[in-house]
């Protein structure tokens, strides 16, 4: 092989390598970047296909604020409260200040990082704005976990339980 043909070919290989590499960083940033939507329920037993968030992980969570969980310190703006679907419930813990139409028994979706399996650290905090909107994924996520429970509950009236 000649000496030009030499230069050519370490130039090709590499550009192939920068580009590789390039690619490869993006597709790794990209996955430690992507926030996953759970229910509360999601977020205990694990989605369908049988994956669960582990501890440190950033995720979305959307929910019911449960009636009369919300704590708030009155030394600072902490705050913690429940979240819940049909299923398990969730604590969340936010510090600052919550949106306006924040309040219990309302539908909200949370951002933060997984503390522990039942405990997420929230650093923003999402209400929905009005009483008919809720988040697609929490409309979804509620209709595929309720009708389950609707049809054992019914099941369980019929055989006389």
């Amino acid at each position: 092989m000649n000496p030009r043909r030499k230069k050519r070919l370490s130039i090709i290989l590499a550009i192939f390598v920068g580009i590789g590499a390039t690619i490869g960083l993006m597709l790794y940033a990209l996955s430690q970047n992507m926030d996953l939507f759970y229910t509360p329920t999601e977020l205990v037993q694990g989605k369908d296909d049988g994956t669960k968030p582990e501890v440190g992980q950033r995720l979305r969570i959307g929910g019911m604020v449960v009636k009369g969980s919300v704590r708030r310190d009155p030394e600072s703006l902490k705050v913690s409260f429940e979240l819940a679907d049909v299923g398990p419930k969730v604590t969340i813990e936010y510090e600052g200040i919550l949106p306006d139409l924040f309040r219990e028994g309302q539908g909200i979706v949370a951002q933060g990082v997984l503390k522990n399996a039942t405990t997420v650290e929230a650093f923003e905090v999402l209400a929905k704005h009005d009483e008919e909107y809720m988040p697609p994924e929490i409309a979804e996520a509620m209709q595929k976990n309720h009708a389950p429970l609707q049809y054992t509950t019914e099941q369980k009236q019929g055989s006389g339980q």
